[in-house]
């Protein structure tokens, strides 16, 4: 049950947006027992942001899951996924902020897990 929110500055076209939804599929795998299967993903491009007084390329990213991920796991997927942003959209590694967020309730089909 992970989500990814990723908001930047820069455009991101459908290709684009296609080619980071198969990088952060096997990405997420990174996190004990994650796949793409229950993975959600939400893209926010042209946004007006702004990393250490530069307009540059850069982004934000949001990691939200349900229940604990251990902190090497999380440094595993940080450097992944900030790679698969500079693959695919350019923005240098040291122009990305990602955002864990651990969940003890969450909903889907009616009930929660």
């Amino acid at each position: 049950m992970p989500f990814i929110q990723t908001k930047t500055n820069c455009s991101v076209s459908a290709d684009q947006e296609k080619a980071l939804k198969t990088r952060f599929g096997k990405t997420i795998e990174h996190l004990p027992g994650k796949t793409e299967r229950w993975l959600m993903l939400d893209f926010e491009d042209n946004c007006r942001m702004w990393f250490g007084g530069s307009d540059a390329p850069c982004a934000f990213l949001e990691v939200k899951l349900f229940g604990r991920a251990g902190g090497s796991s999380c440094d595993q997927l940080t450097a992944a996924i900030t790679e698969d942003i500079g693959a695919v959209l350019g923005v240098p590694a040291d122009r990305v902020y990602v955002k864990y967020e651990e969940i003890d309730h969450w909903g889907w089909n009616r009930s929660n897990f």
